[in-house]
């Protein structure tokens, strides 16, 4: 582990008349590092999305993009996992930074390579390594912000906390769209929509590293636990103790059957939050005729309505439920259902209007049983191998769900057309809904 990358040591505990005023100033600091931070991962994880119509254009054919948008995927989920155990035993602040400057960097490099002086599969390959590698730099977003959601925030109020910076997500990758179409319009240029983006992310990295902290009792305060005074279920000083690698694993996370039902289950919710968001630019342009600038606004809304669907989504659950995620989870699955049959069988002269309002309808279903598959694990494991449970869970949802997403989905509109794209999309549904009432019989603590 490098130096600045490890755990930030505890301090010498401030007086009681700091506490109070303290922690509220940094609660404040790091949720708005975590918040903008996520948001700014997905400037740079989906634009490819955005670009693939005008490297069609170029001559590259849906199968082989789908192909390197499956990079991203495929890299991410194993990245998700594996450096969210290394982010559990990492300094958040530095962790998460240093993923922000990796994946701007990289989205740079990808705009300045010459793609139309090689051949199409030398192309490809390389269009896949530097997707490859973007997705395992953006596999380093998510894990850190857990880690300091699960330490700055008590039990009782990490719904509330989560579903509404889950909402990060939404903002970035709408943003992406309005920017990128921005970007494109302005310097008339593909290569824009990633450099632009890449320039707002270095940004925000030097944002993180400015305002974010580690643990509270690295600012010299008392763990949230004791601070709010709500203790979980066998609270012992051994939760403030940093675990090892295999003890998480073989603990904490292999033997957990609930974890491996709603990790199952985040594979076929991401299939269709993806399938859905990664194809509409090219469904609704070549499909429904769109032009550019309807369907980036399309793109954009589907992720803007995610976020009141993902914050309701954390109400009813907690107050309706009473915490409990399942029953929640398996009525927005249902909608979501729902909406995606109308998506598919609209008429052709349908509006552009209505259109736009079904796929927001989309957006602003299937985001809640993402926030709530990750509250869920945040809650199955202690907090010390909370970015672990987190990452086992995007390992399912990005291997078994985004990439084929990306990957299958392109071939299978080649070959065979966008009524199968829809009939996966909608027996994905079927699934992510059994395998979520598997957890209905886990007590919650």
């Amino acid at each position: 582990m490098l130096h600045f990358l490890k755990p930030a040591k505890h301090i010498e505990r401030l007086e009681n008349s700091q506490i109070d005023t303290t922690y509220k100033r940094l609660r404040i600091q790091v949720y708005l590092a975590i918040f903008i931070g996520y948001a700014a991962f997905y400037l740079t994880r989906k634009v490819f999305t955005l670009v693939m119509p005008e490297l069609e254009k170029q001559g590259f054919d849906k199968g082989s993009l789908g192909i390197v948008l499956g990079a991203v995927s495929i890299s991410y989920g194993l990245s998700k996992f594996l450096m969210g155990n290394v982010s559990d035993r990492s300094n958040s602040r530095y962790f998460l930074a240093n993923g922000l400057f990796l994946t701007a960097l990289i989205a740079v490099i990808f705009g300045i390579i010459p793609y139309s002086s090689m051949s199409i599969s030398t192309a490809i390959v390389v269009m896949f390594i530097l997707m490859f590698l973007n997705g395992w730099f953006q596999g380093m977003g998510w894990p850190p912000c857990g880690r300091a959601m699960v330490h700055w925030w008590s039990s009782k109020e990490r719904g509330a906390v989560v579903s509404t910076w889950n909402c990060a997500h939404n903002v970035g990758g709408g943003l992406a769209g309005n920017i990128a179409v921005w970007a494109f319009g302005y310097f008339n240029q593909w290569q824009a929509m990633l450099y632009v983006p890449a320039g707002i992310v270095v940004g925000v990295a030097i944002f993180v590293i400015l305002v974010m902290r580690d643990t509270p009792q690295s600012c010299g305060l008392p763990p949230i636990e004791e601070y709010k005074n709500d203790y979980p279920k066998d609270y012992s000083d051994k939760n403030e103790i940093e675990l090892k690698a295999k003890e998480i694993f073989t603990k904490y996370i292999l033997p957990n059957k609930f974890l491996w039902y709603i990790a199952i289950a985040n594979a076929f919710v991401y299939f269709i939050r993806y399938g859905a968001l990664d194809w509409a630019p090219s469904y609704l342009s070549q499909v429904k005729h769109f032009e550019l600038n309807s369907m980036g606004w399309a793109y954009a809304l589907y992720e803007y309505a995610a976020i009141p669907g993902t914050i309701l989504c954390g109400i009813i659950s907690d107050k309706i439920f009473k915490g409990r995620r399942t029953e929640t989870g398996i009525i927005f699955m249902v909608l979501t259902l729902i909406l995606l049959v109308i998506y598919w069988k609209l008429p052709d002269n349908t509006s552009e209007f209505v259109i736009t309002l079904v796929l927001t309808g989309i957006g602003f279903l299937i985001y809640g049983p993402v926030m709530l598959i990750g509250l869920h694990a945040l809650e199955i494991a202690p907090k010390k191998a909370a970015g672990t449970s987190a990452g086992f869970t995007g390992l399912f949802g990005y291997l078994g769900g985004s990439t084929l997403a990306g990957m299958l989905l392109g071939y299978v509109i080649e070959y065979s057309g966008w009524d199968m794209y829809f009939i996966l999309l909608i027996a994905s549904s079927f699934l992510s809904i059994f395998f979520i009432a598997l957890t209905y019989t886990r007590k919650k603590d």
